[in-house]
């Protein structure tokens, strides 16, 4: 290294350039071979600079999202089943719904993928720069009821409402408190013009009962639902596709409950 290579180096880590520091070595050689002229060689630094930082943004918005499972829309199974509206699917993937401040509804029957979908377009979603959030539903409400105890109800809120995506996942399962109610009327009111992904075993027009009060159900429901891509997805479990295969080459029945 001669001395000259050692103070670029040391400017380098200064500037805080270290995608320039990793290649140096290399875009160095390509330019004592003649293969890059001056402008080509601080032109190609400047690019691993940019790649490398881009990279080490899309890794830090992929550990923020807390996805289940890191899937992507790419290896789903479309001809699992006749029945899945594949190219609705797809053109959710263009996240036309995202830059448009929309949400989409995914439901069906248990098991046919829609945690794999919501969180494979949460993933387009972060590889396209932005910021995803994926969470159960019941672990939202569980948050926020922490929040009213603990009196950072506010703050906790703030952390849901930021994300460009928050993925809901196991929408209206079960009966609501008006406490969760209210919680999650909050929630989409103050996450208006962001976009929200829901996944849930029913439609749409059952989740209405599950509210202690109609006025919040209303309210809250019509609005969500009404600046939505509905997906319905039906057919058979797309889980057992999905199984670790015995040694005789038969899904193993006993991995999934």
């Amino acid at each position: 290294m001669t001395v000259m290579d050692a103070a670029l180096r040391e400017s380098l880590k200064s500037l805080r350039l270290s995608g320039m520091l990793e290649t140096l070595d290399a875009r160095l050689a390509q330019a004592h071979g003649g293969e890059l002229g001056h402008l080509d060689f601080l032109q190609v630094l400047c690019q691993d600079e940019i790649t490398r930082r881009e990279t080490v943004a899309f890794q830090r918005r992929l550990q923020r999202a807390k996805f289940e499972q890191q899937v992507t829309l790419e290896e789903f199974d479309f001809t699992a089943s006749s029945k899945l509206p594949a190219a609705q699917i797809r053109d959710l993937g263009a996240l036309r719904w995202l830059h448009a401040g929309e949400s989409v509804i995914l439901f069906g029957p248990v098991g046919v993928g829609k945690t794999h979908i919501a969180q494979a377009l949460g993933h387009l979603a972060v590889r396209q720069g932005a910021h995803v959030r994926f969470a159960k539903t019941s672990r939202i409400l569980a948050e926020l009821a922490g929040g009213h105890a603990d009196r950072t109800w506010e703050k906790r809120i703030r952390e849901l409402v930021r994300p460009d995506v928050l993925i809901l996942d196991d929408f209206a399962m079960r009966q609501l408190s008006a406490t969760q109610a209210d919680d999650l009327y909050e929630l989409v009111s103050e996450r208006q013009g962001r976009s929200l992904i829901i996944t849930s075993n029913r439609a749409p027009s059952d989740w209405y009962p599950l509210f202690p009060n109609p006025v919040v159900a209303e309210s809250l429901l019509d609005r969500l639902i009404n600046t939505s891509h509905q997906v319905i997805m039906n057919g058979p479990s797309y889980r057992p596709n999905k199984r670790p295969k015995t040694p005789s080459g038969k899904s193993d029945s006993t991995k999934i409950k």
